[in-house]
Order: structure tokens, then sequence, then C-alpha cells
């Protein structure tokens, strides 16, 4: 540049950019000024350099922010027009163009109001005028005319341009309608039936209802909705594998439809679930089409030349007497299937009014329980069991209780199926190893050593990949000996050894002590204790119940205690209510006894006055 002012010998301006010792970026403008002498030379150059760094970022940013605008409109699928308030169009973009059917620069200058439609003029130009009043609208059914007179129906939507605060245009974006229009009628086929196989879907199926239930609810004629659910499809489903359900599905479907008529519809409304709505007939007549549905299904189903028998279950409702809205007649329905379910399948039952107090109160137990831990519910009660040399207790079962607020004490005979049923047994699960861990934790505090707890491990928790992990991070976090624990099991998660062993070996390694609880009531092996860790049989309070009145009973228990015995097992007998049973169970060798005879599961600090020793 100073070689350049040589040359010219006149004022030279330029821009330049260097990064300061921080890696900022600085912008300068420079100014380079000839001083000449008496002779007309240069003889002095004078640069004045000033900062423009924000200046030039500022004017980077304007450009970057006016190609990110041109890239939103000049790359947009959707048409856009920018207009004048007057309704001159001052700019489109090429999608625009398309739609048309008209080049850029013939739209430039043109009225917005020459491309509608004149059965939509006045509705369009409301619709600007609303917006240059500051308000994003938009209309589905509007059309506007292409540049060979074609309707087209579009889509549009209307954004005010605001610059400095003031409306000074319109952006009008269009989408194309025309092919959805055509395809209306399909569009509204799917949304009415099941894309599997092409039955009536849910929705159809709510729509249908009210349009039999009259809106003055004066009772029209009565009418059946049949739910119905196929047994032990989830089985075969993941057994043959979803292209195989799918099917199987289809040839259900087939033999649903050969029922459809004027006066019966047909709906998969969900998985393996199809509902019928069967108007104008009484529960004979309803008993009656059932019957004839049930003997459909005795025929089998052919896949891949295999043979398969389904057979389903079928609840009923009956409008007006079952209910009188859509919702009540689908939610008895389905109550009366719940319950068929519930009592072996394979038959139907119609609704009873009984059945609604019962379902509703699971499920609002189910509700509770999930809430149960955070409420602070739960808690643990202990059942001592009682040494036969001391007749002392070290050791006790750890007994889940559970105190609603609103119900009050409910039996783990209620809630623990249920916990069971929806997984919740596994955050209850924790929560008792915990609590039982901190109990452990609060005894030894007061002096209290050597007491062991029991806690029973249900199925799926036994099955969850961090059961181990979990205990031992309880065992660190209360700082309590590992052997203070007895994890119980019962006889089913025994079955699996390939999955049970490596797992109880991994318990045994933390020192825990095993028991097998409720022995001898399911498929009892003698190939489990001779193969798994254990330290402790639990013979079932099924035997002792009539230990001195059946001679079967009495061999099989003498029996466990003289197998347990001989492995080197402790042998605890549970139920235990008389003092003969207590005898009984003495004389036979028995290590422990637990039942209401010594006592019933009581709370912690009951168990410490009446069998912990300060």
């Amino acid at each position: 540049m100073y070689e350049k002012l040589l040359k010219k010998r006149e004022i030279i301006t330029f821009d330049d950019v260097f990064y300061g010792d921080n890696g900022k970026e600085v912008y300068g403008e420079s100014i380079l000024t000839p001083i000449y002498d008496e002779d007309n030379a240069i003889r002095y150059i004078v640069a004045v350099t000033r900062d423009i760094t924000e200046w030039s970022l500022e004017r980077k940013r304007i450009g970057e922010s006016e190609q990110r605008y041109r890239s939103i409109v000049d790359h947009n699928l959707d048409a856009i027009i920018i207009i004048s308030p007057e309704g001159k169009i001052m700019e489109a973009n090429p999608a625009a163009a398309i739609l048309t059917g008209s080049l850029e620069r013939h739209l430039s200058n043109r009225s917005i109001y020459d491309l509608i439609d004149d059965h939509d003029l006045e509705k369009f130009k409301g619709l600007i005028e609303k917006t240059c009043s500051g308000f994003s609208l938009e209309s589905l059914d509007c059309k506007i005319l292409n540049n060979k007179g074609k309707r087209l129906i579009v889509h549009i939507k209307t954004v005010p341009i605001v610059v400095y605060g003031e409306i000074n245009g319109v952006y009008i974006i269009l989408r194309d309608l025309s092919e959805q229009a055509k395809n209306m009628e399909m569009i509204k086929f799917m949304a009415f039936h099941d894309q599997l196989t092409g039955l009536f879907n849910r929705r159809a199926l709510l729509e249908h209802l009210n349009e039999r239930i009259p809106a003055d609810h004066h009772p029209a004629e009565e009418f059946a909705l049949i739910s119905i659910d196929l047994d032990r499809f989830k089985y075969l489903n993941d057994t043959l594998g979803h292209l195989a359900g799918d099917e199987i599905l289809k040839q259900v479907s087939n033999r649903l439809l050969q029922f459809q008529n004027e006066c019966c519809f047909i709906y998969r409304v969900g998985g393996d679930e199809f509902t019928i709505l069967l108007l104008n007939t009484n529960r004979s007549g309803a008993n009656f089409f059932v019957g004839k549905l049930l003997t459909s299904f005795s025929r089998s189903f052919y896949f891949n030349s295999h043979e398969y028998f389904i057979s389903p279950s079928i609840g009923i409702s009956m409008y007006p007497n079952d209910g009188k809205d859509a919702e009540m007649l689908i939610k008895n329905a389905d109550e009366a299937l719940f319950r068929v379910k519930e009592r072996g399948r394979a038959h139907y039952q119609f609704y009873r009014s009984d059945m609604n107090s019962l379902f509703s109160n699971i499920v609002t137990l189910e509700t509770h329980l999930r809430r149960a831990i955070d409420r602070g519910e739960l808690t643990l009660y202990y059942q001592p069991q009682i040494d036969v040399l001391t007749g002392k207790a070290a050791s006790f079962e750890a007994l889940l209780r559970w105190k609603n607020t609103e119900f009050g004490w409910i039996s783990p005979g209620v809630f623990i199926p249920i916990a069971e049923d929806t997984g919740l047994i596994v955050s209850i699960g924790n929560w008792v190893i915990e609590n039982a861990c901190k109990q452990i934790k609060s005894w030894n505090d007061k002096g209290i050593m050597g007491i062991r707890i029991a806690i029973n491990i249900s199925p799926k928790q036994f099955q969850q990949p961090n059961l181990v992990s979990f205990i031992q991070s309880m065992i660190n976090k209360y700082s309590i000996q590992p052997t203070s624990l007895e994890i119980e099991i019962t006889e089913g998660i025994m079955r699996d050894m390939k999955e049970t062993i490596p797992l109880l070996r991994k318990l045994k390694d933390l020192g825990l002590l095993i028991s097998v609880d409720d022995f001898g009531t399911e498929y009892s092996s003698l190939n489990y204790l001779k193969r798994f860790p254990l330290d402790c049989l639990k013979i079932d309070q099924s035997f002792i119940k009539e230990i001195l009145d059946d001679d079967k009973d009495a061999a099989i228990t003498s029996t466990i205690i003289h197998l347990g015995r001989s492995l080197g097992l402790e042998v605890i007998a549970e139920g235990v209510e008389r003092k003969e049973q207590a005898e009984f169970l003495i004389q036979a060798g028995c290590h422990k006894i637990q039942g209401f005879y010594y006592s019933e599961p009581i709370p912690p600090t009951l168990l410490e006055e009446r069998f912990l020793i300060f």
C-alpha cells in the first residue's frame, strides 16, 4: 500500500485484519497520506489507523443474517410471496413460481389478489387486513389460480413483516393441498380403519356408538357391545414371530367378518383385541350370537402349513342397562372380559354391576401403590425365628406392611400380586433391602450384634442384572456385616439352573446366607440342594398346619428336617401356631421355629422390647 501511494501520489485507504495476543480478531481501517517537500517530492507518509472491529463484525453479522434469510426463502419447498400492505407482490421464491406456473420476475409488481379465486377473495382480503394488524393467521381451504386458470387448493399462512416496530408487508406461505384433496376419501378410510386388517378401528367404534346413543339420553333400541381378546396370542406371537402373528390376526379378522352385516360391525381396537357392535338385540340375542362366535373359533387356523387353535375370551355389555354412553359401555365390556380371563379364559360373560367395584378398586390400589414409597406408607415388620436349643431369637424375617392414607392397612396378599403384575415389585424390593440394612445398622449402633434378617426376593427382582451390586452398595452404605442378611428365594426361581447358580454364587461371595422358602410346595428336587449354594430350608406352613392330624404331613416334615440336617443345612419351620406343633418339631430335630405361637410379625420397637437383650 505504501508503494502504491508512491506510484499514484494520492491518499490510499484500506482495511485489514490481524489477531491480538489472545487470538481476538481486530479489524482496522488505515489512511495513508503523503507529505511533500518544497520540491514536490514525498518525504513522509502519515498513517492513521482506526479500530473498526465492532462495525466490521456487525456488517458481517448483517451479511450472514441476510444469507440465512435468503436460504429460508429461496430454498423453501413451500411457496413464499412477500407483499406490501396494499397487496402488491414485492418478491416471490422459486417454489412460488412453480406453484403459480409463472416466472419470478413476472410475479413481481402484480397484485396478490389476481391469484385468488373469486369465491375466496373476500375471505382472503380479510386475512391480509387482520395480518396487517399484527396477527399471524392461516387458512386450510383457500383456492388460487395458476397461469393456466386451474384452481389449486392451498394451505395459506400469513405472517406480518415488522421493521422498526412498523408492519410494512406480509409473508404469504402457501402449500399445495390439491393432491391431498384428491385422496381425501382414502385419508378418511385410513382414519377409521385398521391398517393391518382393514376392519373398523377404535375411532370408528366411538363414532358409531355416539351415533347410536341419543344425545337427549332417551334410551334407543337395545344393542350389545362385545369385547374379544385372543387367548395366549402373545405367546404365539413371541414364538412364531410378528409376521406370523400378523397373518393370524388377518385370518381372525376374516373369520369375524363373516358375521358383519347391517346390524353387526367388527372392529380391531388394538393388538389382539377386537370389538363387535351388535345392533337391535337383547341379552338373549347376544347370548345366541356369542355362542355362534365361539363355535367359529373351534376351527383351526393355518400358517405355513402348520395348524394352530386360538380361543377367544369375551366380555359383553348391554345398552342401556350397562352404560348410557360410549365410554361406560366400553369400560364395562372390558371389565367383563377381565373377569373371564381371571377365571380361566375361553368363555364369555355378561357385565354385572358388582364387577365394577372390585375392578376399580384394583386400579385404584395400583395408583396408590405407585406412590406408597414416596409417601412413606410402607414399613417393615419382623417375625422372630426361635432357636429350639436356646429359646432365643437372633434371626428374624422381614415382612412388608402397607398402611395407605385412604384405605388403611392393606393385606400383602392383595398388594403383592399387584406389585408383581405391574413390575413395582422391583422398586419395592429394593426399598425392603435398604430398610432392612438400615434397621440392622440401627441395632448395631445400640450394641445389638449378631442379628440376622431374612428378606424375601421375588422372581422378577431376582432377574434384575444389578441385584448383586445393589445389595453390595447397601451393605457398604450402612456398614453392616454381610452375614447379617439372609436372602429367601422360592423353588420357582431355582428351576433355571443356568441363570440361578451363577447369581447365587455371587450372593454367597458377598457373604450373604441363602435359604429356600416354602420348601416342598413346588417341584422340589434333590438336585437343587446338591448344586445350589444354600444355607437354610424353610418348611412351608401347609405341612405344619396338619402335622398333628395327618401322618403324611408329619412324615414329609420329619423327612425334610432329616434331609436338611444331613446336608448341613439349617431347617426352619414356619406357620407354627400351637404348642404341640412346636414340640413335634423340637422332637424331630428342627433348628428354628417361626410362627404365631411365639410371635406375630411386629414393628422394630416392640421386637427390641420382647426379644433383644441390651
